[in-house]
């Protein structure tokens, strides 16, 4: 059986049982996370329904004030504005990585939040990105956990250097 699907079938049995695997967070509503940054605020529901462990990565980071200061590394007109590195030129992370979690009905539309990772399927770890267009030859490669739910405005206007001054999870 393929790994990324035993991995989602213990999920869900677990989240099933009410068992929480690893801390994660497994009976809330999807969360909204609302990030700060120099430019104006934006906000984006976090799909913890449908990516669990991909959600809770972010939420536990965003937690602890990990984002909290850095800046965005990667724009690419009409693709996508990347940040979450704590070394500011996309080589860094958080020190772990998870697998990598795929659902088909999440895909790269224009608003999208996905998790950046090397050329290793289960290497995302700190990196995300917002895309600045829909770009489907994405989709199943990468991991869409989040959409952009209001202030897809500041989105269009953050570029390299941008910073993320604090982002909370409500």
């Amino acid at each position: 059986m393929n790994r990324k699907y035993i991995v989602v079938l213990v999920v869900l049995i677990a989240a099933v049982m009410g068992i929480s695997i690893t801390g994660m967070v497994t009976n809330m509503k999807n969360p909204i996370a609302v990030i700060e940054t120099n430019k104006g605020n934006f906000e984006m529901e976090i799909f913890l329904d449908k990516v669990p462990i991909t959600a809770n990565n972010f939420i536990g980071l965003a937690k602890k004030g990990f984002y909290d200061g850095l800046k965005f590394h990667r724009y690419e007109p009409g693709f996508v504005i990347q940040g979450g590195d704590p070394k500011g030129d996309g080589t860094g992370g958080s020190g772990k990585t998870i697998p990598l979690e795929i659902v088909d009905e999440l895909t790269h539309e224009k608003g999208a939040v996905g998790m950046a990772r090397s050329q290793d399927p289960d290497s995302a770890s700190s990196q995300f990105y917002v895309m600045l267009g829909a770009e489907h030859s994405l989709d199943g490669e990468y991991a869409v956990f989040g959409k952009v739910t209001s202030g897809m405005d500041v989105v269009m206007k953050l570029r390299v250097g941008d910073v993320m001054k604090k982002v909370a999870i409500r």
